[in-house]
C-alpha cells in the first residue's frame, strides 16, 4: 500500500513539473507583438474632410465602411471611392434615399467604389465600362469614366457627374469628391424575374434518403470505435502501472 501511494505521489510531482516547465517555456518564447501603423479608416478620413455626413451615414448603416477597412488591410489592390458630398445628396429627388431598401442602399454605395487604387492621373487608362464593387453588369451597372485634360467625367446612363478633386490618397486608398450621386440604371429598369423553381423530377430524393439513412449509423460506429480506443488506452496504462509495483 505504501509503495502504491509513493508511486502516485511521484507521478503527481512529475506531472506538476512538466506542466510548470511547459508554461515557463511558452511564456519565455512568446514573441512580442510587432508594432504596426494605424489601419486606414474611411469614416475618420471623411469626417476630417468635412461635408460628407450623408455618405458617412450610408457607409455605416450598410457596413460598407467595415468591409472597406478590412479589404484595405488584407489586400494589395487598394480601392477608389467616389464621394458625393452633402450638397450632391440634397440635389436628389426628395424622399429618394428613404425609398431604397437596405439591399439597394448597399448597391448604391458599392457603385461608388472601384476595387483598385486609381491615381488621379490614371483615369484615362481605364477601360469602359469600369467595374465597380456593385458588379459588372454592362446593362444595369455600367459606369463610364472619361478624362480630358484635368477634367474627369463619370456617366451611369442616368447621371452625368464631374470629379471635383482629391479628398485623400495614400497610394492604397483614393477618395475623390464628385458633384452628383452616381445612380445605377439598375434602380430604374424593370426588375428581372426570379429564376424558375426546379421541377420535382430534378430533386435527388433517393440519394438524400440514402444519405440520411447512412449518416446516423456511420456516426454511431465512429463514436463506438473512439470509446473502445479510449478504454483500451486506459487499461494499458493501468496494467503498466500495476506491473511496475510488483
Amino acid at each position: 500500500m505504501v509503495r502504491i501511494m509513493k508511486f502516485f505521489y511521484s507521478l503527481s510531482l512529475v506531472l506538476i513539473l512538466l506542466l510548470s516547465s511547459t508554461t515557463t517555456i511558452s511564456a519565455a518564447t512568446a514573441p512580442a507583438p510587432a508594432p504596426s501603423s494605424a489601419p486606414t479608416d474611411i469614416i475618420r478620413i471623411l469626417k476630417k474632410a468635412g461635408g460628407f455626413t450623408t455618405l458617412i451615414r450610408l457607409l455605416t448603416t450598410t457596413q460598407v465602411s467595415t468591409q472597406m477597412n478590412a479589404q484595405l488591410l488584407n489586400s494589395n489592390n487598394g480601392m477608389t471611392l467616389f464621394a458625393p458630398n452633402d450638397n450632391a445628396f440634397q440635389s436628389l429627388k426628395p424622399g429618394f434615399l428613404n425609398s431604397l431598401n437596405d439591399q439597394q442602399k448597399n448597391e448604391l454605395i458599392q457603385f461608388h467604389l472601384l476595387p483598385s487604387f486609381v491615381a488621379i492621373t490614371n483615369f484615362d487608362t481605364l477601360s469602359n465600362p469600369v467595374r465597380t464593387q456593385a458588379g459588372d453588369d454592362p446593362e444595369r451597372l455600367a459606369l463610364n469614366i472619361t478624362s480630358s485634360g484635368n477634367q474627369v467625367n463619370l456617366t451611369t446612363g442616368i447621371v452625368n457627374a464631374t470629379l471635383g478633386g482629391s479628398v485623400y490618397s495614400d497610394h492604397q486608398l483614393a477618395v475623390y469628391q464628385v458633384d452628383k450621386v452616381l445612380l445605377p440604371k439598375d434602380f430604374f429598369l424593370p426588375k428581372r424575374p426570379p429564376p424558375p423553381a426546379p421541377s420535382p423530377e430534378d430533386k435527388p430524393k433517393d440519394s438524400k434518403k440514402k444519405s440520411d439513412a447512412d449518416g446516423p449509423a456511420s456516426s454511431a460506429d465512429a463514436s463506438s470505435a473512439n470509446k473502445r480506443g479510449v478504454m483500451l488506452l486506459l487499461l494499458t496504462f493501468f496494467l503498466v502501472a500495476v506491473s511496475s509495483l510488483l
